[in-house]
C-alpha cells in the first residue's frame, strides 16, 4: 500500500458509525426536494433543507429551468470571462443588483465560490481579514486563500471585535466578513454595531447573506436590509442553493469592486458561468417571493410556534431566532442516535458532530420551510419529544 492509502485508511470513524448502525450521511432520496420526501418506499418529513421559501419543486421555477435549457442547452462550457457570458446572466446581475441594493452584481457557480473568490482576493499582504469564530468554512476558506493579515473575534462579541479593530494598522484595509445569519445555530450577526464599529475603525464590512435572504427584510432582502444597514455593508453576499431553489451565487457592490474581482478572482474567471437552468430558475423563484409575501409571513409563524414549543419541552436551543434551530444534545454518540431513531419516526434532520463543532456542542439542525404547514411541525415536534425523551435530553 502506498503512504497516502496507508495514512488515509486509517481514518475509520465512518465504518464504526455504518456498523453501529447509525451514520447518518449520504441518505439516498427519490423524489423532490418538498416538505416531505420519498426514502426507501416511505414518505418522511423533511427538517434538514436549505430550502426556506419552499420554492424547489415549484412549477414555475421548474418550467422557467425546462424553457432556459430548451434555448441556451444544459451547460456553458467556459468561464463567464470568456465564452460563458449570456443576456440571461447579465438581466439577473442587475435585477439582483436592485432587489439587494447595490450598484452592480456578479454571478458565480456556486455559493462557496463567490466567498473563495471575493475573500481571497480583495486584500493584500499588509491588509487585514478579521471573521467571527463562527463564521462558514467558505469564508475561513477564502480568507486561508489570502495572504492578508488574520484576525478572528468571539462570536457576536463586539468588545472582541473592537479589540481586534484596535491591533490592525490604521492605514491598511481591514476587511470584516460575517455570515448575517449563521448556519448551525441559527443566531443573527449583530449588524448595527459591527458597521458601526466599522465607521469608527474605517474598515470595510462583508456579509454572508446565505440563510438570511427570503427569510428576513422587505421581500426577504436579508439581514442588511432588516437592520437598515445595506448603505453600510460595502459587499453583499448571497447563494441560490436556499430561498432561491437553484445552484450558484452572488456578490452585490460597487462597480470599481466588481470590475477588479471579474479581472483577478480566480473561482469566477478559471470556473464555467451557472448554467441556464439555473439562472432562470433563480429569476422566477425571485419573482414568486416578490409577489408572494405570504410565504414569509408564514415562514415567521411556524417558526416561533416551533421556538414556542421547544422552549417549552425544555429543549436547548441557544440563541436562535431564525427558522433554523439547533436542538442541543452535546453528545457525539447520542446525537447519532437521535438521527437514527428520528428518521425511523419519519421525521429527517440533520446531526452537526465533531469536528463541525466542539463535542460539547454537538446537535441536531432542525430548519423550516415557508411550505411546511404547522400539522406537519407538531408531527415533528411530538417525534423529538418522543425520541428525546428516550434518550433523557429532556424530562
Amino acid at each position: 500500500m502506498k503512504l497516502l492509502q496507508e495514512k488515509l485508511a486509517q481514518y475509520d470513524a465512518p465504518q464504526k458509525a455504518k456498523a453501529a448502525g447509525v451514520y447518518p450521511y449520504f441518505r439516498p432520496i427519490s423524489s423532490e426536494q418538498n416538505t416531505e420526501v420519498l426514502m426507501n418506499g416511505r414518505k418522511v418529513l423533511m427538517f434538514g433543507s436549505n430550502s426556506y421559501m419552499g420554492l424547489t419543486n415549484h412549477p414555475k421555477v421548474i418550467e422557467a429551468a425546462v424553457e432556459a435549457t430548451k434555448k441556451y442547452g444544459t451547460g456553458m462550457a467556459g468561464s463567464p470571462f470568456l465564452n460563458g457570458t449570456l443576456d440571461i446572466h447579465k438581466q439577473l446581475e442587475e435585477r439582483l443588483a436592485d432587489y439587494v441594493g447595490k450598484e452592480d452584481v456578479m454571478l458565480y457557480s456556486t455559493g462557496f465560490g463567490v466567498n473563495l473568490g471575493v475573500i481571497s482576493t480583495l486584500t493584500g499582504r499588509d491588509d487585514y481579514i478579521i471573521l467571527d469564530e463562527q463564521d462558514h468554512a467558505s469564508i475561513i476558506d477564502g480568507r486561508r486563500l489570502s495572504f492578508s493579515n488574520y484576525l478572528k473575534y468571539r462570536h457576536n462579541n463586539m468588545e472582541s471585535l473592537e479589540a481586534q479593530l484596535k491591533k490592525a494598522d490604521p492605514s491598511k484595509i481591514k476587511l470584516i466578513v460575517t455570515d448575517g445569519v449563521f448556519s448551525m445555530e441559527g443566531d443573527v450577526a449583530n449588524l448595527p454595531e459591527i458597521t458601526k464599529l466599522a465607521k469608527q475603525y474605517n474598515a470595510s464590512v462583508m456579509v454572508d447573506e446565505a440563510h438570511g435572504i427570503g427569510v428576513f427584510g422587505e421581500g426577504g432582502r436579508g439581514t442588511c436590509n432588516h437592520f437598515g444597514v445595506t448603505d453600510d455593508v460595502d459587499l453583499i453576499m448571497g447563494t441560490f442553493s436556499k430561498s432561491f431553489a437553484s445552484l450558484g451565487g452572488f456578490i452585490a457592490t460597487d462597480k470599481e469592486i466588481t470590475n477588479y474581482l471579474r479581472h483577478h478572482s480566480r473561482s469566477y474567471i478559471f470556473t464555467a458561468s451557472i448554467t441556464p437552468a439555473s439562472t432562470a430558475a433563480v429569476n422566477a423563484a425571485l419573482d414568486i417571493m416578490l409577489a408572494e409575501p405570504e410565504r414569509q409571513t408564514h415562514l415567521w409563524e411556524i417558526t416561533n410556534y416551533a421556538l414556542e414549543n421547544f422552549r417549552a419541552m425544555g429543549c436547548e436551543i441557544g440563541h436562535t431566532s431564525t427558522p433554523i434551530i439547533p436542538l442541543f444534545i452535546r453528545d457525539d454518540y447520542k446525537t447519532f442516535h437521535v438521527t437514527r431513531d428520528l428518521l425511523d419516526e419519519g421525521v429527517f434532520v440533520n446531526p452537526v458532530v465533531t469536528p463541525a463543532v466542539a463535542p460539547q456542542d454537538t446537535l441536531i439542525r432542525y430548519s423550516l420551510m415557508a411550505t411546511h404547514t404547522k400539522e406537519q411541525v407538531a408531527r415533528s415536534i411530538e417525534a423529538i419529544r418522543k425520541v428525546f425523551k428516550k434518550y433523557d435530553i429532556i424530562q
